[in-house]
């Protein structure tokens, strides 16, 4: 049974919808992330989980209980929100207790649960501490203890990250995944932050503007995305406007590049009648071969107009013909061999690494 199951939930404040008709199932046990921009609905639609917010139409439903009606307190759901709401005149201890008072537990139901919490978030011995006395991130271990300590039967996050620092934020990110996998926790998480997805997401959605624009692992949104928003989205990616041709009798199809004469470039897969589109290619996808290659290997034909260094990478702007500009990504030991601005090279990329989205954008 699905742990939580969203059906054509709808919003609006006033003329302007926030949610349409947004359906999802949540399996016990998903690290599940609702990813989008600000404004795109994904707030409203935790709190309408939550309890917070009332949906306009639609139904949720918690272990197969349709739960519209039933208050926050009794919905079975920890939050952990995205600036910890911890009360400052309370210490650790008092703050994770806190929810375990209003559901009026026995005082030594309420100090097990309290222990237990802290236990799995490696915070006992702070009990007695208030949050002014802790570091960012045992804030956060305190703020999701209090989500624990309630035996909640789904914990949603609202963005918990979005405060701390870069190296901070990688340690907390190990936690949480660890926690997760320990306690078999079920997490929707709400944030834009694509690197928090792609780093402890089981499952994704993608909204935009209200609407579901795409749903499935890190890995299929990544690599197959739907939508030229999708593809913008999660991460950098060169999207080529194609028109599609027969294939090549090799399984393969062949599309040409509209704006530059007698461009071509194999896809992997073929719709059933030639159509226009845009072909996705993430830019470390991008093989870029030395002037020195370009002979020999063949490809499409490239100028470098801009090489920046990252460290652990570098980044090339390519031109292509007169107008086409691609975006290239070199990683690890070696990186550019050397290339620099003004390079004639050669470029191409595995037809398996290229995703075809149909239609215009």
């Amino acid at each position: 049974m699905a742990a939580l199951t969203i059906s054509k939930v709808s919003k609006s404040f006033g003329p302007q919808s926030v949610l349409s008709e947004i359906s999802l199932e949540i399996s016990s046990g998903e690290f599940f992330f609702i990813l989008g921009p600000s404004g795109c609905g994904k707030s409203t639609l935790l709190r309408i989980i939550a309890g917070l917010e009332r949906a306009d139409g639609g139904t949720i439903a918690i272990d197969g209980a349709v739960v519209n009606s039933v208050p926050p307190q009794k919905r079975g759901i920890g939050m952990v929100f995205q600036h910890y709401a911890l009360w400052p005149h309370m210490t650790v201890a008092q703050n994770v207790r806190f929810g375990l008072e209003v559901q009026r537990l026995s005082q030594d139901e309420q100090r097990l649960r309290m222990s237990d919490a802290l236990e799995a978030v490696r915070m006992l011995g702070f009990e007695h501490r208030y949050p002014h006395e802790l570091s960012g991130g045992q804030q956060q271990r305190v703020a999701l203890a209090r989500a624990l300590a309630l035996q909640p039967r789904v914990i949603l996050m609202d963005e918990p990250l979005s405060n701390l620092d870069a190296r901070l934020r990688d340690e907390i990110r190990a936690e949480l995944l660890a926690l997760h996998r320990e306690l078999k926790l079920t997490i929707i998480y709400v944030t834009h932050d694509q690197e928090d997805a792609l780093a402890l997401a089981t499952r994704m959605a993608i909204l935009n503007a209200g609407q579901l624009v795409q749903l499935g692992t890190p890995q299929e949104l990544y690599r197959h995305p739907s939508s030229p928003f999708a593809a913008r989205f999660l991460g950098e990616a060169n999207l080529l406007a194609v028109a599609i041709g027969e294939t090549n009798g090799r399984g393969l199809g062949v599309a040409t590049l509209v704006d530059e004469v007698g461009i071509t470039v194999q896809i992997a897969t073929l719709p059933s009648a030639p159509s226009s589109g845009l072909l996705c290619v993430r830019p470390e996808s991008i093989q870029i071969y030395k002037p020195d290659q370009v002979a020999s290997i063949g490809g499409i034909k490239a100028k470098v107009t801009r090489v920046t260094y990252h460290g652990s990478y570098e980044d090339f702007e390519l031109l292509v013909g007169s107008s086409t500009h691609i975006k290239g990504r070199a990683m690890g030991a070696g990186r550019s061999n050397g290339l620099a601005t003004g390079d004639q090279v050669s470029i191409g990329w595995e037809p398996s690494e290229a995703t075809l989205i149909l239609g215009a954008e």
